[in-house]
């Protein structure tokens, strides 16, 4: 049995192939091993009823995940799954390979995530090309959710979103400036409460600021990330996250004034993540 995650900080989307092909799908709290341990991982399994009856069938775990840049890291999501799936073998990679092998597969192209953050990675179909980017939500993250919180916020409080606007933002959240002020600089991840006020923009998305909003941030991403790849524009640019899925239309609007190709807009990888990897997993050959 075959077994394959895709994991943020906060949630992890799994996919247990069955021998018969039949596919089992679940969610877990993401484990990000900047902010988990081991206990934590055989704790979240405990309270996941839909794998119990499977931890000694599985017989390969492939764990893609944030945080999973370095090797004690790895090892240390490697160890706890070790423990819970005792007869398997177990991959654990960072989650921007999930997102390449999900859209570009083993040729050559571009990845971009645009989901809470943002990055992009071109992958010439055996390794990843060095990036300078993911800078994280102080410094970078142009075009993400959470640029798009912050962009949203401010603009409430500046008073420059339009009133209309501005009532229904108001009705909605209840949040006032020393509210904001304490969640973004004395409580935890910032990045993802400012992130949450993007689906906002899902609700208002025909409305001129907020479209305006999408273009502005889309552009910056474009200009800033992705075109600082010299030959962007000859390769098939494809797209994972929430804010790429839910403003496709806009998204590719953008590129395509500015001569990028779009591929694929992916919400979620894990559907393609798996199938590649029950397809390909055996021999699979990388450089990383």
């Amino acid at each position: 049995m075959l077994l394959v995650a895709d994991s943020g900080s906060t949630k992890a989307d799994w996919i247990l192939t069955l021998p018969d092909k039949r596919t089992i799908s679940f969610r877990t709290n993401g484990f990000n091993p900047f902010f988990v341990s081991e206990k934590d991982i055989i704790k979240a399994f405990q309270n996941t009823p839909e794998i119990h009856p499977y931890t000694e069938q599985v017989s390969e775990v492939y764990f893609f995940g944030a945080g999973c840049s370095s090797p004690d890291k790895r090892e240390l999501i490697s160890n706890a799954l070790s423990k819970i799936f005792k007869n398997a073998f177990v991959s654990v990679d960072i989650d921007v390979i999930a997102s390449i092998y999900a859209t570009v597969g083993t040729s050559q192209g571009i990845c971009c995530i645009l989901g809470t953050g943002s990055n992009v990675t071109y992958f010439d179909g055996r390794k990843i090309q060095e990036s300078k980017h993911g800078l994280g939500y102080a410094l970078g993250d142009e075009g993400s959710g959470t640029y798009f919180g912050k962009k949203l916020v401010t603009g409430f409080l500046y008073e420059t979103m339009p009133s209309d606007l501005r009532e229904s933002f108001d009705k909605k959240f209840n949040i006032d400036k020393e509210l904001i002020i304490k969640k973004i600089y004395k409580e935890s991840y910032p990045n993802f409460y400012l992130a949450s006020f993007s689906p906002f923009m899902t609700e208002h998305k025909n409305h001129p600021y907020i479209q305006e909003l999408l273009r502005t941030g889309f552009n910056e991403f474009i200009d800033t990330i992705l075109e600082s790849y010299p030959d962007a524009s000859k390769h098939t640019c494809h797209f994972v996250g929430s804010i790429a899925y839910h403003f496709e239309d806009i998204l590719r609007e953008c590129c395509e004034a500015k001569n990028i190709s779009t591929g694929k807009i992916l919400k979620h990888p894990i559907e393609e993540l798996s199938a590649f990897i029950y397809q390909n997993g055996d021999k699979l050959v990388r450089e990383f």
